[in-house]
């Protein structure tokens, strides 16, 4: 499956994120809502769109390990080593932070942080010159959107833009792991719902 990574359109989308906007795009296994994660207006309006309670914090995605150096220094080399490895991988770490608002960490002194397998989402993050909350299109309870077709008639009205793409090859959302090797959440397997 090829992603196009369209550089008018990224281009397009960049600017509506740095306008203040929020944007829906293809991630690795699901569509995904995107903002500045320091703009809390357009991070408060993607938790209102989902539906989602603030206390569960908010993932962010960037376009290489750089992107997450802050977070990386808090670790041990050998757990470093481990995330750095991971990348670009389907797997979110969640890190010690101290630099992102509490909107978008759920008050938590620790940040969920991906550097995506999907062309389109990092070179959205690279042509944006730094990291973005990057959480499931869907509102909290139902099903994530999967297609190009279904984001922008489900959400197309809600969003600044519809960023065309596609997602990767994996199934559902990312799993979630800590650095100490805990489990947060498993990534989908094939025959099961998401």
């Amino acid at each position: 499956m090829v992603l196009e990574a369209d550089a008018a359109n990224i281009a397009k989308a960049a600017q509506v994120i740095s306008s203040g906007g929020v944007i829906a795009h293809a991630t690795e296994g699901v569509w995904g809502l995107a903002c500045a994660p320091f703009d809390l207006y357009a991070v408060n309006r993607i938790l209102q769109l989902k539906d989602r309670d603030p206390a569960k914090g908010l993932l962010v995605i960037g376009a290489d390990s750089n992107s997450f150096q802050c977070q990386l220094d808090g670790l041990g080399e050998t757990q470093k080593a481990e995330v750095i490895a991971s990348w670009p991988g389907h797997v979110t770490w969640i890190l010690p932070d101290t630099r992102y608002p509490g909107l978008v960490t759920g008050g938590r002194p620790t940040l969920g942080c991906r550097v995506p397998d999907h062309l389109q989402a990092r070179t959205l993050c690279k042509t944006v010159g730094g990291c973005l909350v990057s959480t499931s299109l869907n509102r909290s309870g139902e099903s994530a959107i999967t297609t190009y077709a279904d984001a922008l008639d489900q959400f197309g009205h809600a969003v600044d833009w519809v960023l065309p793409g596609q997602v990767g090859a994996a199934l559902g959302p990312s799993q979630i792991l800590t650095p100490g090797g805990a489990v947060l959440r498993e990534t989908p397997t094939a025959g099961t719902n998401q």
